[in-house]
């Protein structure tokens, strides 16, 4: 009895100091009143009405003239809840308007649209702009809010659905108006409190599954659809974001709200419904603030929001994706970043990136999912390094040991980025371009790697990076790996007394070059496979070129030709798809195809290019994905059309197709084999039952079981040399082929633009622009000549041509001598040639014949 006469008093002085006794000549100097009292915030009269409760100060008699006050309200609520429902909706037109409603803590699609219209009648709406400013700045009233009678399934989350709470109605109110007076106008209390008294009141709501909801999002969108038009009630909004944000950032930091009431993410769900949340009044402030908020959530409340936003349409999706996208474009353009003023270190753009990954997993579980066919995980672990036992006398722990890195949002929704087929709005849309732009990365890599809380690297939002800044970030990983295994085999060489190799050294004969480097390798797969982690040096025998990129370009091109060379008969070449697949029947053993995923581990590592062509299944299987039939569509596009229009045939398939389960296929030479898909499968006949079944095991069986043990050992190799880079956690299967392969699309307009002059040439050079006009002039098999010319390799970098940094040199005066390169450093060294026609003479004879490293 004695808290409760004392949080009475406690009202009663807040009112008095927020309101007043209603005596206009009043001499309570604490009494709003009393002439000269200075008005104070809801906050600061909160803190007063506790000190002067604490001193025993003078309290005020209500006065006649005072219409309606905090004590009548709550004797009134003492007395009968229900004497308070639709009371504040029904006085005498003599009673203000303001005190009508003043008493609705939180809103329903049918209260807004009654208060709606009774400020209509009155052409006056700043009783619905307090009632908004009061709802919408509190985290109380927001939970409350636009409630659902009941749960709803799936499905009618997805449908417009009529207005649920009427029968509801009367607890809601009931509830509401047995709230204390300071929580109807102080939207600054804590909202934690009041969500752990509340929680066990008549207007909870029961723990829902991960995919319900308990706010009808529905008569939200069609509330905000209709006020929104309104300038002065969306600034009712936009204040009471700004006022409701750092409340909520308090709550979920420090009182762990969540925990206690899941209802809490309401808030969130009816904030982001808000269609205005990109415009430019609310990128200033209330946005920022509000994603600095949601960032504090907890995990499993992400895990929630991602799974109730999942079933939001593409659009809807969309329009996330863009307010947030807004504010860091926004924030980027804004401000002057650079490496004394990291974009790390700007509070709204982290936060908003870390809100954009909760849409971006939303997006993901919305779309196409395959949540099945998963490749195994090779059985035997790949060998250690020798070195281990050294770097624990170094006190250098072995790096990954807990395995690759995974998101932790991913862990918590138990899906992978590589589970989706095809994501609700495009990957694309989630990358920032002018983020990209100004990002460090050599600093945001060092938080990645250090993962400390108080810097924030965008690499553990790798959605929002292109693939340009990725690779850059796998650059520096790579790099610092090579100089780590150099420091160790330095250090190793000191304490066995004998010298080692700090460099993974290959020696080879041009003409002999798989069976030297391919033994060579074997040896150090086999010997120390940490070996392969050093950075790659490459020696031609009987040529003068020192490796310093230039060479190690042209030995993975002359090994890629070699063992994709169909003779060989390790991979088989479509004609259709102009690409290769494994041949099941090949008769080189597991080791082989262990080394050529090695090779593929190697181009990565040591940033080259590979001319290779293989379906994206095989990179979706690198990433640990099987095959299926909608895989065949570009493995195989023959077989997938068939087996498309046996799944669609209208008539019998068993009596006019007459297939079993036993299919037949071709070896290299042309020799026909048999399977059987199911025991006995040459006397089980294909009908339109089991058709489905056929069809997936036809996929299965040419994708995944009859190149098993050829694929294992691929992966196997390329895994040697990538299990402990973030390849994996930073790159999606598309992604990974750019790396490999590089880009397709030849835009020499760009490599124009970047190219760097030296030697005595600039742009405006005579020569430089007839070299121009006669390069732009070559045919598309001349151009790849050029460039493999150059640069070493004929393909484009991740990011195309633009991100080629060639320079042209001087190279003397005119000469009948060809011009020549540096390959390492994609440097042309062009001599001034006389005329236009002698330049491209030159020119072409050089591209054509240029093989080997030799002097002229």
């Amino acid at each position: 009895m004695k808290r409760a006469a004392a949080k009475h008093l406690i009202e009663r002085y807040y009112h008095q100091l927020t309101e007043g006794c209603g005596n206009e000549s009043c001499s309570n100097s604490w009494c709003a009143s009393s002439v000269g009292f200075n008005r104070m915030d809801n906050n600061a009269a909160a803190v007063k009405a506790l000190e002067l409760y604490k001193v025993n100060a003078k309290l005020c008699d209500t006065h006649p003239s005072k219409k309606v006050t905090a004590s009548a309200h709550l004797e009134s609520s003492a007395h009968s809840n229900s004497a308070c429902s639709n009371s504040q909706l029904n006085h005498k037109v003599s009673h203000s308007v303001r005190d009508n409603f003043k008493d609705v803590n939180y809103l329903t699609e049918e209260k807004v649209y009654e208060i709606l219209d009774i400020c209509g009648e009155q052409e006056d709406y700043s009783p619905l702009i307090r009632v908004i400013g009061r709802v919408f700045s509190s985290a109380e009233g927001l939970v409350q809010s636009f409630r659902r009678s009941k749960p709803h399934t799936k499905e009618e989350l997805k449908s417009l659905q009529g207005k649920d709470e009427d029968k509801d109605e009367d607890e809601k109110e009931a509830a509401a108006c047995s709230a204390t007076a300071m929580e109807e106008d102080s939207p600054a209390s804590s909202s934690s409190a009041r969500l752990g008294e509340g929680s066990s009141g008549e207007n909870e709501v029961q723990r829902l599954s991960p995919d319900e909801l308990s706010v009808d999002i529905d008569a939200v969108r069609r509330v905000y659809e209709r006020l929104l038009s309104n300038e002065k009630i969306e600034a009712a909004f936009l204040n009471a974001l700004v006022y409701l944000s750092p409340n909520v950032e308090c709550d979920l930091t420090y009182h762990n709200v969540y925990s206690r009431d899941q209802n809490y993410l309401n808030l969130f769900v009816i904030v982001m419904e808000n269609s205005n949340l990109h415009s430019p009044e609310y990128l200033e402030i209330a946005l920022p603030q509000f994603c600095k908020a949601m960032s504090k959530l907890p995990l499993p409340a992400q895990a929630k929001l991602a799974g109730l936003w999942s079933h939001y349409s593409a659009e809807q999706i969309r329009r996330m994706v863009e307010t947030f996208q807004q504010l860091i474009t926004y924030k980027v353009i804004s401000n002057e970043f650079n490496s004394r003023n990291l974009v790390n270190d700007d509070d709204a753009v982290v936060a908003s990136t870390k809100c954009l990954k909760i849409v971006y997993y939303a997006n993901v579980l919305g779309g196409d999912l395959d949540m099945e066919h998963n490749e195994d995980e090779d059985e035997e672990p790949i060998p250690e390094s020798s070195e281990l036992t050294l770097q624990e006398l170094l006190g250098e722990e072995r790096r990954n040991k807990k395995g690759p890195r995974v998101d932790p949002l991913e862990t918590e929704l138990g899906i992978r980025t590589n589970d989706c087929r095809k994501p609700l709005i495009s990957f694309e849309e989630f990358v920032n371009e002018p983020l990209n732009e100004v990002l460090e990365m050599d600093k945001d890599y060092t938080f990645f790697k250090v993962e400390t809380e108080n810097k924030f690297s965008f690499m553990t939002c790798p959605f929002i990076l292109n693939a340009v800044t990725k690779n850059l970030g796998l650059y520096y990983d790579n790099r610092i790996r090579m100089y780590s295994e150099r420091r160790i085999t330095v250090l190793y060489s000191l304490v066995q007394g004998q010298q080692l190799n700090p460099y993974l050294r290959l020696k080879v004969r041009r003409d002999h070059i798989i069976d030297d480097a391919l033994v060579r390798l074997e040896m150090i797969a086999m010997e120390n496979p940490a070996d392969l982690k050093k950075q790659l040096y490459v020696e031609f025998e009987g040529e003068q070129g020192v490796d310093e990129g230039g060479v190690s370009k042209e030995f993975f091109q002359l090994v890629v030709e070699e063992i994709f060379n169909p003779d060989i008969g390790m991979f088989r070449y479509d004609e259709h798809t102009k690409m290769f697949w494994f041949n099941p029947s090949s008769y080189e053993n597991e080791g082989q195809y262990t080394l050529i995923g090695i090779v593929l581990g190697l181009a990565i590592y040591n940033n080259c290019i590979l001319d290779v062509h293989f379906p994206m299944v095989v990179y979706r299987k690198l990433m640990g994905k099987k095959g299926t039939f909608r895989d065949l569509a570009v493995a195989n596009p023959v077989l997938h059309q068939s087996l498309k229009e046996l799944m669609e045939y209208e008539g019998s398939v068993e009596e006019d197709m007459m297939i079993t389960f036993q299919i037949s296929h071709t070896d290299l030479f042309g020799n026909p084999l048999m399977h059987d898909l199911r025991e006995n499968g040459d006397k089980i006949p294909v009908t339109n039952e089991n058709r489905k079944e056929f069809v997936a095991q036809y996929a299965e069986y040419m994708l995944n079981k009859s190149v098993e043990k050829q694929f294992k050992a691929f992966r196997r190799g390329f895994h040697m040399v990538t299990n402990e880079s973030p390849l994996k956690y930073l790159f999606r299967p598309e992604e990974i082929e750019l790396l490999i392969c590089g880009s397709r699309n030849l835009d020499f307009l760009a490599l124009e633009e970047t190219t760097e002059y030296d030697g005595g040439y600039n742009k405006d050079s005579r020569i430089i622009k007839e070299f121009w006009e006669t390069l732009h002039s070559f045919g598309e098999e001349q151009k790849r000549f050029f460039l493999q010319f150059t640069t070493g390799t004929d393909r484009a970098p991740v990011g195309g041509l633009g991100k080629l940094k060639m320079i042209i040199a001087k190279n003397g005066p005119d000469t009948d001598r060809l011009p020549t390169s540096h390959t390492c450093f994609n440097v042309l060294l062009l001599p001034e040639y006389s005329c236009r026609e002698k330049l491209k003479e030159r020119l072409l004879k050089a591209i054509t014949y240029a093989k080997g490293f030799g002097m002229l």
